[in-house]
């Protein structure tokens, strides 16, 4: 009688138990389930999303060969660190000759100013000849006034009987020798004045001269600054400070001009590209506030800020974007990049996040 009893209270313990574990599922369902349906409608949540980062190609300058080379892959670097060394041999022979060239600029400078100023003397001096000779002719002309009416009065005289023959002979020669030197003094004022215009026409040559010697300094001026520039191009520094990838040169080989070398990836600020689907944007406006969980770091939450959204969906972006005119026409839920940033009250490490790591974005809708 008693085994049959304890037979029959068993299936009464297994179905509480059931009806025990189910209501717990339920509820625990339930409950689970009010959770999300609670988090979706106050939240946007995406697993497409990555660690972005400024990335600083390293690019020469100038051409030249490879002397030397500073760092290694993967290695930490300063702004300012010097990477790679190109042979400068031919930069210091190009500096050398634009300095050797100014140098004979400035002495045609020096020369011509010197020209210019013996010029200008040399003018002033047939100036002050023509000023000498304006005045000696006209005391001259006072002189031929003089003999001329000495002569008449002889001329008279002699009429008369008056004077001596020998004597209006004097009269009479005093008079040509008068107009004689008249003569010859306004000759020597032609001839000076014409000297004194090609002094003046000489120095207006010579200070044509002094402006191109000038202009030709400035050339060779401008020639030296960008020798020392080229000189400065080989020696490549680090645009900022960060990370550099492997480095793609070899001591020895040549580089062109504007070659892509390698690149530095910057560990300073990165911020998180997250790809939302467009049905998810209706409600994220910028300021919003987001948690993000990187893979890397699965035990830290990192809090941070929606900055900016794209102009444009990602595919109008590809190298070939999608044209739907042309074919069969099947609609795609497309996604758009959404710019987000660390807050500063962020701690380590968010140096160490590398671009392309992924990322779990969790966005706080208003």
């Amino acid at each position: 009688m008693e085994t049959d009893q304890k037979m029959a209270n068993e299936p009464q313990k297994k179905n509480y138990t059931f009806v025990i574990i189910l209501a717990a599922l339920i509820i625990g369902g339930g409950t689970w389930g009010f959770i999300k349906y609670n988090h979706g409608q106050h939240h946007e949540e995406t697993d497409d999303a990555q660690i972005d980062a400024d990335i600083s190609p390293v690019i020469p300058r100038i051409s030249g060969y490879v002397s030397e080379i500073r760092v290694k892959d993967n290695q930490s670097v300063k702004k300012g660190d010097t990477l790679l060394v190109l042979d400068n041999r031919d930069q210091i022979i190009k500096l050398e000759q634009a300095r050797a060239g100014l140098a004979g600029s400035e002495g045609s400078l020096t020369a011509a100013n010197a020209t210019t100023t013996a010029s200008a003397a040399t003018g002033i001096t047939y100036q002050a000849n023509v000023s000498v000779v304006a005045a000696q002719i006209e005391e001259a002309k006072v002189n031929v006034w003089r003999a001329n009416q000495d002569f008449a009065r002889y001329e008279n005289l002699i009429k008369d009987r008056s004077i001596t023959q020998q004597e209006f002979e004097q009269a009479q020669a005093t008079k040509q020798k008068a107009e004689r030197q008249l003569a010859v003094l306004e000759a020597q004022k032609s001839a000076a004045e014409r000297q004194a215009r090609a002094a003046s026409s000489q120095t207006q040559a010579t200070s044509r001269q002094t402006n191109i010697a000038n202009a030709t300094i400035k050339v060779r001026q401008a020639e030296i600054a960008s020798a020392e520039l080229n000189l400065s191009y080989t020696v490549i520094t680090a645009p900022t400070d960060g990370r550099v990838s492997k480095v793609n040169a070899q001591v020895g080989q040549f580089l062109q001009a504007g070659q892509s070398l390698f690149s530095i990836i910057s560990t300073h600020k990165p911020w998180v590209v997250a790809n939302f689907k467009e049905t998810q944007l209706t409600r994220m406006k910028l300021g919003q506030k987001v948690k993000l969980h990187v893979d890397a770091y699965p035990d830290q939450e990192f809090t941070a800020t929606v900055a900016s959204f794209s102009p444009a969906t990602g595919a109008r972006f590809a190298l070939l974007p999608p044209d739907n005119a042309s074919g069969n026409f099947v609609k795609v839920v497309q996604r758009l990049p959404v710019r987000i940033e660390f807050d500063e009250t962020n701690k380590n490490p968010i140096g160490e996040l590398r671009p392309g790591m992924n990322v779990f974005v969790d966005v706080e809708l208003d």
